[in-house]
C-alpha cells in the first residue's frame, strides 16, 4: 500500500450560514460554522475530527462531500477540486467518496429491503452487469458480517449495530477511496462499538480506504485514528499524529478534553480540567483567540491578537500544529 499518496486535501475551507432576512438584507448575521480549515489525508489513513457539540465537525464532513456547499476554499479528492465541478462531474466523482451517518436508522429507507438499499448506488452509477452487482452485494454483506438471508429484510428488523453495519456496507459497495464517518458508533452499545471500530480498522488496513472519523469520544478516536484535529468554534486549534497528541497535548482546550477521558484504574488519580462557561455563539465570537473566554491562561494579548495554527517548537520532528499564544 502506497500511503504517501494524498487522497484528500482541504485548503482554507469555510462555511458561512446567513441568519436573518436575506431578501431585504436587514438584520442579517453570519455564522461561521467552519472557518479556514486545512488538512491532508493520505491513502489508508484515518483523520479524527474531535470537539464539543456545535464546533462544526459534522458541517465540515458534509462540506467535504459537497452535501453542504462550502462558502470558500478547495476540496481536492484524488487530485481533483470538487468545488469547481458541475453536477454531472460531481455525480461521477461521488463513487469515490461516501459517508456513514450517525443515526443508522434515520439514514436507511424503511420502505426498502437491505438488498434494494445496497443495489441502489450500483444502479445509480451503472456499475458492472446485473450479475456483477449481485456479486458485489453478496461480497460486501460478508465483509460486514451479515448473513445473505438478511438481504430480504427491512431496516426495522435489525438491531442498532446491525443497521450500522448495513450503513457501512452501503458506503463500501461502490469501493470508494474516501469515507466520511460521522460519529458512526455514538448511538451504539460499547460491545457493538468495538465490533464496528474493528471493522473500520480492518477496512482501512486491507482495502486502503481513507477515513475522516468525526467523534466527540476521544477514547474511541485514540483507538482508530492516525492523526487527530481538534476543533473549537469552527476552527482547528490543534492537529497532530494521534500518539503525539495524546502524549503531549499543547492547547488548553485539548488538555481539558483529554483530562475528561475516564481511566479504568481505581488507583489512577489525575486532575480533570473543568472549562467554565459555555461555548460562545458563532454569530458573535470573541475577539482574538476564540477560546480565551474559557481559558484559565488567557491574557490581554489573547483578546487582541488572533493566534495562527503553526508548528510547535517543542516537537520539531512531529507534524504538531497548535493555535495558541502560549506555545507559539
Amino acid at each position: 500500500m502506497v500511503r504517501d499518496e494524498v487522497i484528500l486535501e482541504v485548503n482554507h475551507l469555510t462555511k458561512n450560514f446567513i441568519i436573518g432576512n436575506s431578501f431585504l438584507k436587514r438584520n442579517r448575521a453570519v455564522c461561521k460554522a467552519v472557518n479556514n480549515v486545512s488538512f491532508k489525508i493520505r491513502k489508508g489513513q484515518t483523520l479524527g475530527i474531535v470537539g464539543e457539540s456545535g464546533c462544526g465537525k459534522s458541517t465540515l464532513g458534509r462540506c467535504i462531500l459537497r452535501l453542504i456547499e462550502p462558502s470558500e476554499g478547495e476540496i481536492i479528492i484524488d487530485g481533483k477540486n470538487i468545488v469547481e465541478m458541475n453536477d454531472a462531474e460531481l455525480k461521477a466523482m461521488r463513487k469515490d467518496m461516501q459517508i456513514i451517518f450517525q443515526d443508522p436508522f434515520a439514514s436507511l429507507s424503511p420502505r426498502m429491503t437491505i438488498h434494494d438499499i445496497l443495489r441502489e448506488p450500483l444502479d445509480t452509477h451503472k456499475v458492472g452487469t446485473v450479475a456483477e452487482r449481485e456479486q458485489k452485494i453478496a461480497s460486501v454483506m460478508k465483509i460486514v458480517g451479515l448473513r445473505p438471508e438478511a438481504l430480504n429484510r427491512y431496516p426495522h428488523e435489525f438491531s442498532g449495530g446491525q443497521r450500522q453495519r448495513i450503513g457501512i456496507a452501503r458506503a463500501l459497495v461502490l469501493e470508494p477511496k474516501l469515507i466520511i464517518a460521522d460519529e458512526p458508533v455514538s448511538a451504539l452499545d460499547v460491545s457493538v462499538q468495538a465490533q464496528v471500530l474493528n471493522l473500520i480498522a480492518d477496512l482501512q488496513e486491507t482495502r486502503g480506504i481513507s477515513f475522516v472519523f468525526i467523534a466527540h469520544d476521544l477514547a474511541v478516536v485514540q483507538h482508530i485514528c492516525d492523526d487527530v484535529a481538534v476543533m473549537y468554534l469552527g476552527q482547528v486549534v490543534e492537529q497532530a499524529p494521534a500518539e503525539e497528541l495524546y502524549r503531549n497535548p499543547q492547547h488548553p482546550y485539548t488538555q481539558s478534553l483529554l483530562s475528561a477521558i475516564p481511566v479504568p484504574d481505581p488507583t489512577h488519580h489525575s486532575e480533570t480540567i473543568i472549562l467554565e462557561g459555555d461555548v460562545p455563539s458563532p454569530l458573535n465570537p470573541p475577539s482574538g483567540c476564540t477560546f480565551r473566554t474559557r481559558c484559565r491562561y488567557a491574557t490581554e494579548h489573547c483578546a487582541q491578537v488572533k493566534p495562527q495554527l503553526q508548528q510547535t517548537i517543542t516537537s520539531p520532528d512531529q507534524e504538531h500544529f497548535v493555535s495558541c499564544h502560549l506555545v507559539s
